[in-house]
Parts: structure tokens; sequence; C-alpha cells
């Protein structure tokens, strides 16, 4: 879970990088990514948090609370799939062949390509540029790649 959690935080870091010098909403529908300019990204994180908000706690979220709530529910995600990655790597050591590289992968076509828009989160992929999905795709490369290097080095000294 340690694993997921810096690999959130090492995504966001990647992402406010690439996003200087390529800035603008149309660069980004990464659910997880902290581009302000872009709305969209940003509304998916704010959509999950508002939905159980309302859904769970009967409280429409104010807009300060949506700021807080959504990148709670980033670094919750983050953390929760990198426990899930612990855990089957425990189980299933090939799984870390590659260097967190094939999870990263997987995790960007399960949660980006297919959960978010059939959630309703985002417009379906094939309603964004081959930019906006390369961004997404490196950026979960980013997440898989720091998620197996810190569960290795959390590994590596139990």
């Amino acid at each position: 879970m340690a694993g997921g959690l810096v690999a959130a935080w090492a995504m966001n870091r990647f992402q406010a990088v690439w996003n200087i010098p390529f800035p603008g909403p149309s660069r980004s529908k990464h659910p997880w990514g902290e581009n302000e300019a872009a709305k969209e990204q940003d509304d998916t994180t704010v959509k999950t948090a508002s939905a159980i908000s309302e859904k769970v706690f009967g409280h429409r979220l104010t807009e300060k609370e949506k700021r807080v709530a959504g990148t709670a529910v980033h670094y919750l995600f983050g953390t929760l799939v990198g426990g899930l990655y612990g855990g089957v790597a425990e189980r299933f050591p090939k799984v870390t062949h590659g260097g967190g590289l094939p999870f990263g992968t997987v995790f960007w076509l399960t949660a980006d390509e297919t959960a978010v828009p059939l959630l309703g989160l985002s417009k379906p992929p094939t309603q964004y540029p081959m930019s906006v999905h390369l961004y997404a795709f490196l950026s979960h490369l980013v997440f898989g790649a720091v998620a197996e290097t810190a569960r290795k080095a959390v590994r590596d000294r139990l």
C-alpha cells in the first residue's frame, strides 16, 4: 500500500512536469492529474468524491470540499491499487517482471480506458486525441514503475 501511495504522488509530479510544456485541457483526461486548466481531468476524482459524499453521507460537497475530496480519492485509489499489486506480487512474483511497467499498462487499460468511461466519469476513449492517451499511458507507467520500486524496497527490508 505504501508503494501505491508513493506511486500516486510520483504520478502527480510527472503530470505537473508534463503540463509545463503542454498545458491546457486538450492534453489530458487523466482522472488523477493536477492540470488546473483541465477541469474535465480533475472532474473524475471530484465526481467520484461527490457521488460518495451524496450517496453515503447525504452531503453535497462545497467547491473547497471538492478539491480536498478529489485529492483524497486520488491518493486512496492509488494506495489501494498499490496494495492490490503488492499482494498479487507476493503470490505471483512474475507480475513484477518488467519493473512495474506491465502493471502500469494494465492499470491504464483497466482504469483509464475502461472503468472510468464505463462509470460515466469521462467520455469514451475514442473521443480523445492520441496525445491524451499517450499522456495517461505514460502517467500509469510512472505509477507502475514507482509502485514496483517502492514494493521491492519495502519487501527487501522485511
